[in-house]
């Protein structure tokens, strides 16, 4: 059933001019309409994405500059409690001191605390200073303004402590709308460390300065460790962006994009935290449709207009072709016919006169003696062209039709196109001569239905040493080496094939040798080959189904001289080798 509604498809257009140059006429009008909408939606989509990557990179380095503005800020306040004056006499008064005079230390060091307190606004909710030297805890907050001495490191300063870390920024677990800034107090001399300060600071703080990103319902905004763990933001970031957030780990702004969204990120410079914002592709493709859903209305509308434009000019175009086609199918040579003569002035007309000329012309000739013979010597002149072994034809088809429904149809595809070049080839209008160049590709066809046909049974390799593929050597010289090669030598040996073709550079010319590991010849037969490659060399139009080498060594003498010859070398079991001696000759 598939077969026979495939047949009614394919057969208009196989027995009609009219349906062919129709189908090509509307593919012609539509294919360039389809492709442009196409490449207009998507080039919509590809303008739209890359505004988007270039406005958020751009918003990303600003913002970056930005938030670490206000860093360095928060990080000034700790550097100022650091090099405070009082903290230093706090840090260095004697071990025999008096209560007023402890009193009085630790008065200046609230001073500085408190200073830094109302000096960071609404923003800073928090000072905490830890000395490990005296485990004294300074508090400063809304809620209480004292000191105590503990007896063990609270956590967070004894993991920074443990971990040799300088400063670290964390989200308060209790309250994730603000975080810590914990900067480690070290002793000039040797870096030891004295102690830790701590600010509590709002994220709202940053709000403003993250808002320049720009708002969406479906993007999101978070500030990150280097890891790519959440310190503040609403939403998740999926284990795939955060592993290419860790791997990212060059400063400034970048980008990169998943199956399914867009990452943007800037470094935070002075406490190596980062900022990412997160668009989903989505949100870029929606905003592309509008765009694209006009295009393609757009390209549909003038679809269907080349498609009727181009039926129309079709029609008309065939349509004296069409009748000089039914004035060819009702001609008779054989019997005495008026043919009308044409009145059109056109290309066509010039067809139709020249029908007409062209069939007198033949119908005058075709009982004379002279055609007889003149068709006689064409057909030897093209016999040599017109071969092609049916075995390797029948064969070739079979093997078509089995790909056809086990393997890729670019496979198929493949074959056809080689035995299609093959065909070309060979009836292509003679030249005396052919390059080497061509005679390689019509081999190379050749080998590539027979590597399909034999897999990895069959190794042939190609040798070519020198500039030879420009020279000159009669047409269909290779292939029917190769040919008799597979027909008298591999076919007959069984296990592994190997065929080798080698082309040398001597002094006296080129050196063609053709190689393989077949059955081989017993010395009665190849004697018996040579001394007909020496003697019968006038017949050089060979009988059966396939060009021999007689034909080929016949052809080579005929062309370059009796001094270019074919010599032949076989062993019994091992494999035959076919060389000829040809001159390097690249023009003429």
């Amino acid at each position: 059933m598939f077969g026979r509604l495939r047949q009614r498809v394919v057969d208009p257009f196989k027995t009609s001019i009219r349906n062919k140059l129709i189908l090509t006429m509307i593919l012609i009008a539509i294919v360039p309409v389809v492709v442009v909408t196409a490449l207009a939606a998507e080039n919509s989509s590809a303008s739209m994405e890359k505004q988007v990557i270039g406005t958020n990179l751009s918003n990303m380095k600003w913002t970056g500059i930005y938030l670490s503005d206000q860093f360095s800020r928060l990080n000034n306040m700790v550097y100022s409690l650091q090099i405070s004056p009082g903290l230093a006499n706090y840090l260095n008064r004697p071990e025999a001191e008096t209560p007023a005079s402890q009193f009085a230390a630790q008065q200046n060091v609230f001073n500085s605390l408190n200073s830094v307190y109302y000096s960071g606004g609404n923003h800073l909710v928090g000072v905490v200073m830890y000395l490990h030297e005296t485990g004294t805890l300074f508090t400063i907050n809304s809620m209480q303004n004292e000191v105590e001495e503990i007896s063990g490191i609270p956590r967070v300063y004894r993991d920074l402590l443990r971990e040799n870390k300088d400063f670290i920024v964390e989200t308060d677990s209790a309250d994730p709308g603000k975080f810590r800034l914990i900067r480690s107090i070290n002793r000039f001399e040797n870096q030891e460390k004295l102690g830790y300060i701590s600010l509590e600071v709002l994220w709202s703080y940053f709000d403003q300065t993250i808002r320049l990103l720009g708002e969406g319902k479906e993007q999101s905004v978070f500030v990150t460790d280097m890891n790519g763990r959440i310190l503040y933001g609403d939403g998740e970031i999926s284990p795939d962006v955060a592993a290419e957030l860790q791997a990212s780990k060059g400063a400034g702004p970048g980008q990169f994009r998943t199956d399914r969204e867009f990452v943007f990120y800037n470094t935070l410079d002075p406490v190596d935290l980062r900022l990412v914002k997160i668009i989903p592709v989505a949100t870029i493709n929606e905003s592309a449709r509008a765009t694209m859903n006009y295009g393609l209305i757009v390209g549909m509308i003038s679809t269907m207009i080349s498609a009727l434009f181009a039926f129309y000019f079709a029609w008309k175009t065939t349509k004296p072709i069409i009748g000089l086609a039914r004035a060819m199918r009702k001609l008779d040579l054989t019997k005495e016919q008026t043919i009308p003569r044409s009145k059109r002035r056109d290309e066509i007309g010039l067809l139709e006169t020249n029908f007409a000329t062209m069939a007198q012309r033949i119908r005058d000739h075709i009982n004379t003696e002279y055609r007889i013979r003149l068709e006689k010597k064409t057909a030897e002149l093209k016999a040599l062209q017109s071969q092609i072994n049916p075995h390797f034809l029948q064969n070739t088809l079979q093997l078509i039709g089995g790909m056809i429904f086990s393997q890729k149809p670019a496979e198929s595809y493949g074959i056809i196109r080689s035995l299609s070049e093959m065909f070309r080839y060979i009836v292509r209008d003679p030249d005396a001569l052919a390059t080497l160049r061509a005679e390689l590709e019509h081999l190379n066809h050749y080998m590539n239905i027979q590597q399909q046909r034999f897999g990895k049974r069959l190794h042939y390799e190609l040798n070519i040493d020198g500039d030879v593929l420009d020279c000159r050597i009669p047409k269909l010289t290779l292939q029917p080496i190769v040919e008799n090669a597979f027909v008298h030598g591999l076919d007959h040996k069984t296990g592994e094939w190997r065929l080798e073709v080698t082309i040398r550079v001597e002094s006296e010319g080129i050196r063609l040798m053709v190689r393989d590991n077949g059955a081989g010849m017993e010395n009665a037969q190849l004697q018996r080959l040579r001394t007909q490659l020496n003697r019968d060399l006038e017949q050089v139009w060979a009988k059966g189904t396939s060009i021999g080498l007689i034909n080929v060594a016949s052809r080579i003498q005929m062309y370059f001289g009796a001094e270019y010859k074919m010599s032949l070398d076989s062993v019994w079991g091992k494999g035959t080798s076919v060389t000829l001696h040809l001159p390097e000759q690249k023009e003429g």
